[in-house]
């Protein structure tokens, strides 16, 4: 059963952040430390400084020969199962770093010529140098590590879909970065028939596919030591001749190449790297031009026009007024999520700021790599770390006091953008003018979203994708600036 039906929540993988996991099962993705590094959020950002804390601290303790010291810090894993992420057939388990596993690779990595040579320099490229490290156990080490914000993130998460939580639950040992060590404590967590359950934002999790021992060993070490075989002209060296016995090319194979090495190994693989770093080099920049975020259907079977179907639907049986105010919010929640993933991420409902003296309805985290939310801060200047959303599910036009209560919570730490949602605008020119008059005086871009804007881009999402909805973004950031 996935959680959405076991909370009766009745949203869908497209309107969800985290991804809709199966209770029963565990589903084939994966946390890749290497792909949380290449996310550029508030939210991947501070979990990755945790990670590399960690890697980095475990690092020198190796290196430095502190081994007692190292094996403390690593041995101090357990087996995760809250995310329902892995390879585990059947009930949940957790099938990754546990006591007798970690010991193994802790062996595994004091043996390793990759740690005594200095070559691995990122946590993720134990998975290419250290026997015994897959994806599914380095994705259970992430999962420790940064259990706290998986923590953080299903609290907000459930908070914004009315999802009960429990206190006084036990967190698992988490690293804290500041103190540089483990830490355990009660604290509220997610449970759900007695098992906890950490939710985990779609926009993160991989096939994790990209960064392996096998894709480095076959697309990048052999081909350089075909083209080193042949220009040494090597025993390898096979010729193609033509009817007239003229050579008409030279090559190596590969399988010539392995077959020559005998058994290759992660120690094989260290010891190229250390004599041809920049093979490795480049071996990271091209993965990390193929390595992207995952799109809905790619993690749902879920019809997608049906669901844009119900959305319409739904926006017009919602009455305004403060008796559907909370269902207004939490279905511009999903429609947003849905109209502009992958690049905003991360909502958090009624953000405190200010000491919780302002509160604001929604924030999203701006992931935007491209387009419209990419371009607000590094083409035109406006902050946009964070994107508010403030909804108003009002029967008269949204005026000036709406206005000045979002831009009033605007900063240049926080961001400078919001969209203020409302279910109609009669006197519209009259409000974009109120707009301009904000954005003119530099106190941020407030861009209003009526009933008939969400309608519009919904209608338009299936053919158009979020490109559609982000044109429609700027042309009203055109009619307040200009």
């Amino acid at each position: 059963m996935r959680i959405s039906e076991y909370f009766k929540l009745q949203k869908t993988q497209y309107e969800l952040d985290f991804v809709d996991i199966n209770l029963d099962t565990d589903i084939p993705l994966f946390l890749d430390p290497y792909y949380l590094g290449t996310c550029e959020f508030p939210w991947a950002f501070s979990a990755n400084r945790t990670l590399e804390n960690f890697f980095t601290l475990l690092l020198t303790y190796l290196q430095s020969e502190q081994y007692e010291e190292a094996q403390h810090i690593f041995l101090h894993l357990n087996e995760p199962n809250e995310t329902r992420l892995g390879l585990s057939k059947g009930r949940p388990h957790g099938r990754g770093v546990g006591p007798k596993d970690s010991q193994r690779i802790f062996e595994n990595m004091l043996k390793s010529r990759a740690i005594q040579t200095g070559v691995v320099e990122d946590i993720e490229d134990f998975r290419i140098f250290v026997k015994g490290i897959d994806k599914d156990k380095m994705s259970d080490l992430t999962t420790n590590v940064i259990r706290k914000h998986l923590i953080e993130y299903t609290i907000n998460q459930c908070k914004l879909w009315d999802i009960q939580v429990i206190q006084n639950i036990p967190s698992g040992f988490y690293w804290d970065r500041n103190e540089q060590r483990w830490k355990n404590e009660y604290i509220e967590m997610l449970v759900v028939e007695d098992q906890k359950v950490l939710l985990v934002p779609k926009r993160i999790v991989s096939y994790s596919d990209e960064y392996t021992p096998q894709k480095y060993l076959r697309h990048f070490v052999l081909n350089f030591l075909k083209d080193e075989h042949l220009s040494r002209n090597s025993h390898l060296v096979q010729v193609r001749r033509n009817k007239k016995g003229k050579i008409t090319k030279r090559y190596v194979t590969k399988k010539s190449i392995i077959n020559d090495i005998g058994h290759i190994t992660k120690d094989f693989l260290a010891d190229f790297t250390k004599k041809h770093p920049q093979v490795f080099q480049n071996f990271k920049n091209r993965t990390k031009t193929q390595v992207r975020d995952l799109s809905n259907n790619e993690l749902t079977t879920d019809i997608l026009n049906r669901i844009i179907d119900h959305l319409i639907k739904s926006i017009d049986e919602t009455r305004p007024g403060n008796d559907d105010a909370s269902k207004y919010h939490r279905l511009a929640a999903g429609i947003i999520e849905l109209l502009f993933y992958p690049h905003l991420t991360s909502p958090i409902v009624e953000k405190e700021i200010h000491s919780g003296r302002k509160r604001i309805d929604i924030t999203f985290d701006n992931a935007g790599d491209k387009g419209f939310f990419f371009r607000l801060s590094n083409s035109y200047q406006i902050p946009s770390q964070f994107i508010f959303i403030e909804c108003k599910n009002y029967s008269r036009d949204v005026e000036n006091p709406e206005l000045d209560q979002i831009s009033g919570r605007f900063s240049p730490n926080r961001g400078k953008f919001g969209m203020l949602l409302c279910r109609s605008i009669n006197n519209y020119k009259k409000f974009i003018k109120s707009c301009r008059d904000t954005y003119a005086d530099q106190r941020g871009l407030v861009i209003p979203i009526t009933d008939d804007d969400l309608i519009n881009m919904l209608m338009n999402y299936e053919e158009n994708g979020i490109e559609y909805c982000e044109d429609l973004l700027m042309d009203k950031f055109r009619s307040v600036a200009l």
